[in-house]
């Protein structure tokens, strides 16, 4: 059975004060993982049994980053599901796209995660490592300038 992880890509704007997103204004939620090699992802988890995604993907942003539903809003139209092997079983992680109501509000990390940034998109990616996260931050970010991504799954 493959396992099933679900999470949100929490964003910011650095100028709260517009609805447009430019370049320089949005910043994206990397967690480093205090565990393995300590690779940067946004928060996420495993489902629980019973458990829809959606639901998976709040309450693992509440345990791993201390940021409750109420603090974010959900984007609607983006959703994107990645697919690869972790010790030689698939995997499946699926991510929306949230964004922080207050940017100054504060993490709160669990003792799953060691460090936080708040990261514009090229140095997120850096931090990503992973090809496919640093692809769905790009469709994430082409998402919020354009309102639209060609590979959304």
């Amino acid at each position: 059975m493959a396992l099933r992880a679900c999470g949100l890509i929490i964003f910011r704007r650095c100028n709260p004060r517009t609805s447009v997103a430019s370049v320089s204004d949005i910043e994206f939620l990397l967690l480093q993982t205090s565990y393995g090699i300590h690779h940067w992802t946004p928060p996420k988890g495993h489902v629980d049994p019973g458990e829809d995604d959606l639901t998976t993907a709040l309450r693992e942003t509440e345990e791993e980053a201390g940021l409750h539903a109420n603090q974010f809003r959900i984007v609607d139209g983006f959703r994107k599901e990645l697919n690869y092997k972790v010790n030689n079983k698939p995997k499946t992680v699926i991510y929306w796209l949230a964004e922080l109501k207050d940017h100054n509000t504060r993490v709160k990390l669990s003792d799953e995660h060691q460090d936080y940034r708040w990261l514009q998109l090229q140095e997120a990616c850096k931090y990503a490592g992973y090809q496919d996260l640093q692809d769905t931050l790009q469709e994430a970010y082409t998402f919020l300038v354009n309102g639209t991504t060609e590979n959304q799954s």
